[in-house]
């Protein structure tokens, strides 16, 4: 890189500081820290969902899949992803922006109070704040990859340069800040995914090439199904990727629930799910491309940078990598605004009742709990050869943990569910996340495929089945709530859900 490629990174620098000072204007409350006031328009949500769905370990480790096995990281990642979300426009997405208006909620797990009780909440939210913890440590070092083969920059520095960027916009701005450099992002990481497209295509003779590429590359990068990404794994992964992206990860649940209504937040859904489904062809076509330009890499997780390197003039190279950087920041400082909501709206009101009351909490502490979360994920990242590598935390840990945890609070949303109380919520998720571990480490040769689907799938039958077994009748605020979700209502003036502060100790 040169100092024209340097002086664009400066440039995004400088556009990153400007949107979160402009944000910081609008953030006066908790209530605009983490839910944007409930007044983000659909268009933004829907691309700040997109963008803060996936990081720059798609650039490397995913990169590394293309480079290795073609089309079938298309269809386990991004075509299971735009199905999932579709389905979620209609079920989960409008249901998020209705327990804002209905119960006031800033935090994705503050409503489990009221659905099953107070212990559930707790063990769901500190499960899920764990988990989360290391899957942003895994995207801050896939982060370090890149910058080191574009700068030379060692990890370590990488890696401490883009958390404290992180940290400026995501402490002072909240969720206006991330949503609006997220759709910065989109427009950046846009102009660069063209740019790479079109130098391929000129070296490999031409447009028309992109489309002949795979008469050159083996036979295999046409399949969609191999191993270790089976039926198996790709069936385990839709379901994982039906939890996740809409809203089992909690900083894209509160893309929904800034949403002005329920009508907004499906349309925001639609929007993302559009976008999965196209975008990531234009992403993906350059990975499949790089075997004929650079055979027999034996890094194939460096492929994507090093065309970047080798194919760009100056100016675009440092393009691309802001391009490729904007994905982690989107994510992990997404992902920070969402656990600083859990930890403040739902932990430690739980723990220290007498110091932090419920449904109220400080913006300061806010901030605070922000800056310590993204510093430990810094910690991580730091060691993250210690848990098996990037593409283990992401794919294996990330994917085998979100279903238990997930399980309750999705589906907890949904009358067809509503029997399946606090019983079902933590012996589905106890039961789930102790077949992770006994797949991952007890077992011997057990199949990816079995590592990511038997956790979540184990706990999704517990939790349909002790609710068909139920005979109790529900309780009636847990009736209430899920009619009032059901479609979206007027709700005049200061009227709020009147059971938010009322926690059921059933169980």
């Amino acid at each position: 890189m040169n100092v024209l490629d340097y002086a664009v990174m400066a440039l995004y620098a400088l556009m990153i500081v400007a949107i979160t000072l402009w944000a910081m204007r609008k953030v006066g409350s908790t209530r605009d820290f983490f839910a944007a006031g409930g007044k983000m328009p659909w268009w933004l949500s829907g691309v700040s969902h997109h963008m803060s769905g996936y990081s720059a370990a798609v650039f490397v480790a995913y990169a590394a899949v293309a480079y290795n096995m073609g089309i079938t990281i298309y269809f386990w990642w991004a075509f299971p992803i735009a199905i999932a979300v579709l389905l979620g426009s209609r079920l989960f997405a409008p249901r998020w922006a209705r327990l804002r208006i209905y119960m006031n909620i800033e935090s994705p797990m503050e409503y489990l109070a009221t659905r099953y009780n107070l212990p559930t909440q707790m063990i769901l939210a500190w499960s899920g704040v764990l988990l989360k913890t290391f899957d942003v440590g895994a995207k801050w070092a896939a982060i370090a990859v890149i910058i080191n083969v574009f700068t030379g920059l060692d990890p370590l520095v990488g890696i401490c340069v883009s958390g404290a960027l992180s940290l400026f916009y995501t402490v002072m701005g909240g969720l206006w800040a991330d949503a609006c450099n997220d759709f910065g992002q989109f427009v950046v990481q846009f102009v660069a995914a063209i740019v790479m497209v079109l130098a391929v295509a000129m070296h490999l003779g031409g447009f028309a090439e992109l489309f002949t590429i795979w008469q050159r590359l083996p036979s295999t990068h046409t399949q969609i199904i191999q191993e270790p990404y089976s039926l198996g794994f790709i069936l385990a992964y839709f379901v994982i990727y039906t939890l996740s992206y809409n809203g089992g990860t909690w900083n894209l649940a509160q893309r929904f629930i800034a949403a002005p209504a329920g009508r907004d937040a499906r349309k925001a859904a639609l929007l993302s799910a559009a976008l999965y489904l196209i975008w990531p062809l234009i992403l993906f076509w350059p990975m499949w491309a790089a075997p004929l330009l650079f055979p027999g890499l034996s890094d194939p997780s460096r492929s994507y940078s090093m065309m970047a390197m080798e194919l760009l003039p100056n100016g675009l190279v440092g393009l691309v990598l802001v391009a490729m950087f904007t994905h982690t920041l989107s994510m992990t400082s997404s992902d920070a605004n969402a656990i600083t909501a859990v930890v403040t709206r739902d932990i430690l009101p739980g723990m220290l009742p007498k110091r932090f009351q419920r449904g109220n909490s400080s913006l300061l502490v806010a901030r605070l709990t922000a800056f310590l979360f993204i510093i430990t994920t810094l910690v991580i990242a730091i060691n993250a050869s210690h848990f098996g590598g990037v593409l283990s935390l992401l794919i294996v840990w990330f994917g085998g943990l979100v279903g238990p945890i997930s399980i309750p609070m999705l589906l907890g949303l949904l009358p067809a569910f509503r029997r399946s109380g606090s019983a079902a919520a933590l012996v589905s998720w106890a039961v789930g996340v102790g077949t992770f571990f006994c797949v991952k480490f007890v077992f011997a040769d057990v199949s990816t495929a079995t590592v990511v689907a038997a956790p979540v799938m184990s706990s999704l039958v517990l939790f349909v089945v002790m609710g068909w077994l139920r005979r109790a009748p529900v309780r009636p605020e847990v009736d209430q709530l899920l009619n009032a979700l059901n479609q979206d209502q007027h709700v005049p003036g200061d009227q709020r859900w009147p059971q938010k502060t009322n926690i059921s100790q059933e169980g």
